[in-house]
């Protein structure tokens, strides 16, 4: 029989943890359809994160400005 060496490593196999939680987002009918017409329906949850992404930039850059009262 071959002896073959048992790896010893402590490095887990398989795909890395992608640190993100799936959440489900509810669009209005035809929205989906627009989204992917535009950048494709693969590139659909990758156009989704990158516009909340930038929508919370705004928003946290507004509430930092102070206000003009």
């Amino acid at each position: 029989m071959t002896n073959f060496p048992i790896s010893v490593s402590s490095r887990r196999m398989g795909r890395p943890p992608l640190k993100v939680k799936p959440t489900l987002v509810r669009l209005p009918e035809g929205m989906a359809e627009r989204i992917d017409a535009l950048v494709g329906k693969n590139n659909r949850a990758d156009f989704i994160r990158t516009a909340v992404e930038k929508e919370l930039e705004r928003i946290e850059r507004e509430a930092e400005e102070p206000s003009e009262s």
